[in-house]
């Protein structure tokens, strides 16, 4: 859609566009702000002011982590520095336009709130993207605008700027305060209170706690974390929503969800003694959304331990998040949880265990997961070749080409070739070596 705009001393505006070669990210405000923006600014001008408000929101992390927490966290503060780069924007393209601060530029604040956050800590987040989006306009009039009439385009976006950050930092405040008041006054920050104690390992009443929160603590727990990709959506019903299904639907018989932020809950179910019937994974969830399940433990030290089983479990998923699907159980990764602990050292690990075949290329993956099946299913190359759904002298060459690579016998070190066969086959490229690094083409240091 072409911007529709007249000549003006602003004109510097609609040629703004990111830098060559930067790619393309995808935008973390509504379509319909984008769509809004495009027609008022062109697309050049939004590209631009999304590759700035993602950089505004990596320098306000870094000047104040408290206010980081993980990707959903980070993409709900994306989404407002994005809000408020392109409002900057459309402001000084036309300061007489009647606007008012945009409503995704604030919902960061709600979850501020819920984490229990200081608000001087948010006043500080925006004090720093203040100064980071003058840094990034100042630049940018610098290399457009023509030397004469620098100095008034600096006076006015120095002017405007301070205008919009003003009335902002008071929105901000406002919201802040609402959502703190609403929260205390719900019920809701006793129980998340409660649940915060037992996580942190502190003492509580298990009676009086298990009454506050209207859950059995006594008994058996399975935790699940789930959040959703989508920053756009206000998907906290949701989630609430498909957590408390997966959990009834994994057998358990009463649950207990507690919302961490926007995007993320934290739930809880007891789970019948028999074991589930379905397949949770297979269920169409909304697009977007993604569990984390801890394993079943008792008591309220296995409330916690479930719960920290899970957050492993996301680990997991985050680190290789194009190979795990929407719901991931902690048996299923727990060798991959616990030795990607020392990130650094399992990438080393691996690529001593497996030379060659520790290079993130297609044609090494093959021949991993070759390997991997053959050794699982004690050396049969009839069950590996159905698995794989190929001939059987297929895998014969597959294994032999996999151990000339690695140089030594499959028996020498069986334990640490499976523990690096099944890391690079959950963690992938985190724990990999780029294609192009030459580093290993022969055999692993190991032989």
């Amino acid at each position: 859609m072409t911007a529709h705009h007249t000549s003006g001393p602003a004109d510097w505006i609609y040629r703004l566009a990111p830098g060559r070669g930067d790619a393309p990210r995808t935008p973390a405000s509504s379509a319909q702000s984008i769509t809004e923006a495009t027609d008022r600014l062109g697309p050049q001008p939004v590209a631009w002011a999304i590759a700035v408000g993602d950089e505004l929101a990596r320098v306000i992390i870094h000047e104040v982590p408290g206010l980081g927490g993980g990707p959903a966290p980070y993409e709900t503060l994306r989404m407002g520095t994005e809000a408020a780069t392109l409002y900057a924007l459309l402001l000084l393209a036309d300061p007489a336009a009647d606007r008012v601060v945009p409503e995704e530029s604030l919902l960061g604040d709600r979850e501020f709130a819920r984490r229990r956050l200081g608000l001087d800590k948010v006043l500080r987040g925006i004090r720093v993207a203040h100064a980071a989006l003058t840094n990034a306009l100042m630049a940018a009039c610098q290399e457009i605008v023509p030397l004469p009439e620098r100095a008034e385009q600096f006076r006015r976006v120095s002017e405007l700027l301070f205008g919009f950050v003003d009335e902002f930092s008071s929105r901000m405040t406002a919201e802040y305060l609402a959502e703190h008041d609403r929260w205390l006054t719900s019920g809701a920050a006793a129980r998340e209170e409660t649940v915060r104690l037992i996580l942190g390992g502190q003492p509580v009443r298990q009676e009086a706690a298990s009454e506050l929160l209207a859950y059995r603590l006594e008994g058996r727990h399975l935790a699940v974390i789930a959040w959703c990709d989508s920053p756009t959506a206000d998907a906290a019903g949701d989630l609430q929503r498909a957590a408390a299904e997966l959990l009834h639907r994994r057998g358990c018989t009463s649950t207990l969800v507690i919302p961490t932020g926007r995007t993320t809950v934290s739930a809880w179910g007891e789970p019948h003694a028999a074991p589930p019937t379905g397949t949770p994974g297979e269920l169409p969830y909304q697009e977007g959304i993604r569990f984390a399940c801890g394993s079943v433990r008792h008591g309220l030290p296995g409330f916690r331990q479930s719960h920290e089983d899970a957050q492993d479990t996301v680990r997991v998923m985050q680190l290789n998040p194009g190979s795990t699907g929407s719901v991931v159980d902690y048996p299923d990764v727990e060798l991959a949880a616990l030795v990607s602990a020392d990130l650094p050292a399992l990438r080393r690990f691996v690529s001593d265990e497996l030379g060659a075949l520790a290079a993130d290329s297609r044609h090494a993956g093959q021949l991993r997961r070759t390997l991997r099946l053959y050794l699982r299913n004690e050396r049969s190359l009839t069950v590996a070749a159905t698995q794989l759904h190929v001939a059987r002298n297929t895998v014969t060459y597959r294994v032999k080409r996999a151990q000339e690579l690695l140089g030594h016998d499959l028996t020498d070190r069986l334990p640490e070739l499976m523990t690096a066969l099944e890391a690079a086959q959950t963690l992938g490229p985190a724990v990999l070596r780029p294609e192009e690094d030459g580093s290993h083409d022969g055999a692993s240091r190991r032989s």
